[in-house]
């Protein structure tokens, strides 16, 4: 493990639970407290860096000319498959929305697939500017609208569902071009099966565009594409980045510098490394200067706006509270106007924690801890230009287009859900992407700051790594299975495994290349198979039963365990909001058992909850024993939606529980999700359809949705 990413296994966990659900957790950065006195450092900068900070500007407006390898796609994709790997802000959305103006102007259909339900919305509001609301839709969980429109965004979880419903029904996808935006995902451990169904299920006369800033392997994932596909995937790259990046170094004393000397550690740099070992500790790496203080650095050297990537929520939230003012209010009305439409939009904003900071120091936190709303306000207020910085987590720089002339780095290694472990390739270009804004800057800026986790050799490392290579994530589970049974037979599956990227990577001699990880691949479905055959979900032939037939339309985490509530009917009936509640645990993931205050969870509740899990104990019990996990139910979770279902303020349940709001909004997007699953079973369970429609439409509201601005049909809820 690189120097600076060894820590010990408390300090991370600790750090794991602050980010997750620590709202109102304080934080020690670095190991000091934070004075917000006067200021501790003065603003200085190497004399070598005199002509680099020259550079800085903007650059004059020229005529748009397209780029050679964005004609060189076009001219692809028009033919056979496509795969653009180009760094971030070098037009591949360009390259998308003038493929798919060609597929429509000639009268075809086209998707557009992303990720992360907040770039998908950002995508349909600009494709409504661009093509008009009438001729574009959106499908992701939480939004639907205008679905039979030429031109669909939506998630890629939608887009695999739509080809397992034509798979079944044996018609035809009504499509004539798939995008593929961010498609590094394909090697996303938690997304990436989803990604790899897509690309072996799509039909070959559809022609597929995959975009990505970060993949290592682009030529071997074209071969693979071609071998499944039966025509060419044509790679396209581009390695220049469309602005500059320079990479700076930030003294403790406050002192700005070179990174490098050409390949090399600048010496200064080299120097403060070399001293820090005598001593035996990293120089400075206790003691850094607050954030309110490189801010003003940053901004003595025109080095604003700044994104600075910090390792949890609960360091964001901090950061932004060193920040005490710095804002020319007088010189800037075109904030304030645009703050005004935004809080117009969602009320509940106005009494943000955070907007005071916004307000007097043109600061503000983004990650997975705060609303969407407030997220989606911070992303505009800064793409508009309104923001000096922002503190940020590593999930801000995938997808949401979300630059800075700076970022700014104070750890080598990110959390991956599950560890911290040192930045990879992709990471990093992930990051470094946002340094620069094309049209705006001539040049942008990583600058790294020493500390505790802050390994300065491996980031000279990663400076000059390519992205990592995309390795195949395809794996079983008992939805992917369901659905693959309802229109395919085991032979057939086994077939799909063995055109796996998974089969096509593994080592392998002669012309048995797909057997031994496509033999894998069986062996577990044949474990899954079993086990549905023996919960009554297969029959003999290898067929649905009823019970299967209906369950495969339950594309959710844990099919199973709710056809199981369904079967003995043990969720609640007429009453929407407790349905809500009791489906609330079966969506999350997490580990973390809240204490809630008995006495005050209504019998009602308390009831009903036992009921679900005496109904599903059984099951549950089978599946462990045969080697599947069922994650415990959680009563706090059934609590917290069922008060929000019946109407109990946001902030009381959030105070009450100590969640954060952010972790909140996806228990309640998830369960909503969850409900729409349940919903689609009018047929077979119309009672239950009919009451999970409901649950939904009382627990989808302010502040977990909102209305994004733009050119958008006035009131539809969005909830990125």
């Amino acid at each position: 493990m690189p120097e600076g990413t060894k820590h010990t296994t408390e300090n991370r966990q600790a750090g794991k639970k602050r980010r997750r659900y620590g709202k109102s957790a304080t934080v020690k950065f670095h190991g000091k407290k934070k004075s917000h006195g006067s200021p501790r450092i003065r603003p200085e900068a190497e004399p070598v860096l005199k002509n680099v900070f020259a550079r800085i500007g903007t650059p004059s407006q020229t005529p748009f000319v397209p780029d050679q390898f964005q004609l060189d796609a076009l001219d692809a994709v028009k033919r056979t498959d496509c795969l653009v790997i180009a760094p971030t802000g070098t037009g591949k959305t360009w390259i998308a929305e003038q493929a798919i103006l060609a597929v429509f102007n000639a009268g075809g259909k086209c998707w557009y697939a992303s990720p992360l339900k907040a770039l998908s919305n950002a995508r349909w509001v600009e494709f409504c500017d661009q093509f008009e609301s009438c001729n574009v839709g959106i499908l992701t969980g939480d939004t639907k609208e205008n679905a039979d429109a030429p031109i669909i965004v939506g998630t890629t979880e939608i887009l695999r569902n739509q080809l397992y419903d034509v798979m079944h029904s044996g018609g035809n996808l009504e499509c004539d071009l798939i995008v593929l935006d961010e498609a590094h995902y394909l090697g996303d451990r938690d997304r990436g099966v989803v990604w790899e169904e897509i690309l072996i299920y799509l039909p070959t006369r559809i022609n597929v565009l995959l975009l990505s800033a970060t993949i290592g392997n682009g030529d071997e994932l074209a071969r693979w594409l071609s071998s499944i596909r039966g025509k060419d995937c044509v790679v396209i790259r581009e390695e220049k980045r469309p602005v500059p990046l320079y990479p700076l170094f930030l003294h403790p004393s406050g002192r700005i510098m070179p990174y490098l000397e050409k390949d090399r550690l600048y010496a200064r740099v080299k120097g403060f490394l070399e001293e820090g070992r005598q001593h035996g500790r990293r120089r400075g790496r206790d003691n850094p200067p607050h954030f309110g203080e490189i801010i003003r650095v940053l901004e003595t050297f025109n080095l604003l706006p700044a994104i600075f990537f910090l390792k949890s929520r609960s360091e964001c939230n901090a950061a932004v509270a060193t920040c005490r003012g710095g804002a020319e209010p007088d010189e800037d009305q075109g904030f304030f106007t645009d703050l005004e439409a935004l809080l117009e939009k969602v009320p509940y904003l106005r009494n943000h924690r955070q907007l005071h900071y916004l307000n007097a120091a043109r600061v503000a936190a983004h990650h997975g801890g705060q609303l969407p709303a407030w997220k989606f306000l911070v992303e505009t207020m800064m793409k508009k230009g309104h923001l000096r910085a922002i503190f940020a987590t590593s999930t801000v720089a995938a997808g949401v287009n979300y630059p800075a002339r700076t970022i700014v780095l104070f750890n080598s290694d990110l959390f991956n859900g599950a560890e911290f472990s040192p930045l990879s390739g992709t990471e990093f270009h992930q990051m470094t992407g946002r340094a620069g804004r094309r049209g705006q800057d001539k040049i942008g800026f990583m600058l790294a700051v020493p500390g505790r986790f802050m390994d300065i050799i491996h980031l000279k490392k990663l400076l000059f790594r390519k992205p990592d290579d995309i390795v195949s994530q395809i794996r079983n589970d008992f939805s992917m299975i369901l659905n693959l049974l309802f229109s395919q037979t085991p032979e057939d599956i086994r077939a799909i495994f063995e055109k796996s990227l998974a089969a096509y990577q593994q080592p392998r001699q002669g012309r048995d290349k797909a057997v031994t990880q496509g033999l894998n691949l069986w062996d577990d479905f044949r474990r899954h198979l079993a086990f549905l055959k023996a919960e009554g979900f297969v029959d003999d032939r290898d067929r649905l039963t009823e019970t299967g037939g209906w369950a495969s339309k339950l594309r959710l985490d844990h099919p199973l365990l709710i056809a199981e509530c369904l079967k003995k009917e043990a969720f609640p009936r007429g009453d929407e909001k407790l349905l809500a509640a009791l489906v609330a645990p079966f969506v999350y993931d997490g580990d973390q058992d809240i204490e809630i205050t008995h006495k005050k969870i209504t019998r009602r509740l308390t009831e009903a909850y036992r009921r679900v899990n005496t109904a599903i104990r059984a099951l549950a019990k089978r599946m462990a024993a045969a080697g599947f996990s069922a994650n415990p139910l959680y009563l706090w979770t059934s609590s917290v939606i069922y008060d929000w279902a019946r109407g109990e303020d946001w902030d009381e349940i959030v105070q009450k529980t100590g969640i954060a709001d952010g972790d909140l909004a996806m228990l309640v997007l998830r369960t909503a999700d969850n409900l729409r699953q349940i919903a689609s079973l009018k047929d077979t369970h119309p009672e239950m359809a009919g009451l999970a429609v409901k649950a939904r439409e009382v627990i989808l509201r302010e502040p977990v949705v909102f209305e994004e601005v733009g050119n958008v049909p006035p009131g539809l809820p969005f909830a990125p």
